[in-house]
């Protein structure tokens, strides 16, 4: 599956481009946390404009409700953007229009009025049929930015022919999040890995008690036919809990800490791999030629339960395979580890990535394919 790029829009000199871009950034303070995301899109703004192209950008920030609202406000981000690439216009925040997640068409047409190219660079939105992702390819000459052109050339050849031993970690809650990819990667993976707040419901499956540990009984029956099934899911054979009286994320509350087995005693919450489990998916990962990996082992952003998740980050920066990590939680693990640039890819879209190595396609490639220009 191939999509027009930016080269195939042709001379872009005095031309009015509209960048759909993903500036969509944590800010505390009115202050920007973490600028990845702006700097993400700069080999896309600096093709335009060094070409002479009228570049004028957009993204959502955040979950107005369609309406504008000084919390959600670009600003930072447009003062961010001018630094880095001065003269690029930010149109202000899209969600502040219901019209966007509506994808309505007279939205669309305020989008695209005075413009005569358009190129999405906003991977982590692709999956949504918004306006300003699936609108703007129905009239004007189309293109994928660097970002989204560089996620599909990495992603799909994971469905497809990815080198082996081809290993994919999943964590995260809940199982009902995840049973598609887990179901279409399990069709192409030598192995699946299962940790974090699912793999629970996989430890019910094999009739293991586990606690007030996070549970989905409605998936047990799902989870039971995949460990039935041809496919090697390695899941925990310890964990470490929190018992009776703790609170996730305040060590001060009390309640013990341990290293448990399969088998969880009540009152008690499993909330990372133990050690032991770690070590394991350790050696699966040294061994692989390629390996995905999107959720947490655990609550890492508890100290007490950062384990897991630390060991397979760092067995993941210390591969020999090809490393790609799914955006989401797990990026946000690497960079509370220090790790981000010892892997091949991380992703910019954590659900985008996940829907993409699902269904083998997103609503803004698509779109992209049908444009004008293709």
């Amino acid at each position: 599956m191939t999509v027009p790029t930016l080269e195939d829009l042709g001379d872009v000199s005095g031309r009015r481009v509209l960048l759909r871009a993903d500036f969509n950034v944590p800010i505390a303070n009115g202050e920007i946390v973490d600028d990845f995301r702006i700097r993400a899109a700069l080999p896309t703004i600096e093709w335009l404009t060094s070409r002479g192209a009228i570049v004028t950008a957009c993204t959502h920030l955040g979950r107005p409700k369609g309406t504008p609202d000084p919390k959600y406000s670009v600003e930072p981000v447009r003062k961010r953007l001018a630094e880095l690439a001065p003269g690029v216009t930010l149109l202000d925040n899209l969600r502040f229009d219901a019209g966007e997640t509506a994808n309505d068409p007279a939205f669309v047409q305020r989008l695209i009025e005075g413009q005569d190219l358009y190129v999405n660079d906003a991977f982590g939105a692709s999956h949504r049929a918004h306006a300003s992702i699936v609108g703007p390819p129905q009239f004007l000459p189309s293109a994928a930015g660097r970002l989204l052109e560089r996620e599909v050339e990495v992603l799909l050849p994971l469905r497809t022919d990815p080198k082996r031993p081809f290993v994919v970690i999943l964590g995260g809650s809940k199982v009902s999040d995840k049973i598609g990819v887990i179901e279409a990667l399990a069709e192409v993976a030598d192995a699946l890995i299962i940790g974090g707040g699912m793999c629970f419901t996989f430890l019910a499956a094999k009739g293991h008690h586990v606690g007030d540990s996070l549970l989905e009984t409605d998936q047990i029956e799902t989870c039971k036919r995949l460990l039935d099934s041809d496919v090697v899911i390695h899941i925990p054979h310890d964990v470490t809990a929190l018992g009776p009286g703790g609170e996730i994320g305040n060590p001060d509350a009390g309640g013990d800490v341990r290293q448990l087995g399969c088998d969880i005693p009540d009152g008690w919450k499993g909330l990372d791999i133990g050690p032991g489990t770690a070590a394991e998916f350790a050696e699966i990962i040294a061994e692989a030629r390629t390996i995905f990996w999107n959720g947490p082992m655990g609550v890492f952003e508890d100290p007490r339960f950062a384990a897991g998740t630390r060991v397979v980050a760092e067995s993941m920066a210390e591969a020999r395979g090809f490393t790609v990590v799914g955006g989401g939680d797990s990026a946000a693990s690497l960079d509370a580890f220090g790790l981000a640039n010892e892997i091949d890819h991380v992703s910019t879209g954590g659900g985008a990535s996940l829907e993409l190595l699902e269904n083998g396609d997103l609503p803004g490639l698509e779109a992209l394919r049908g444009a004008s220009n293709v």
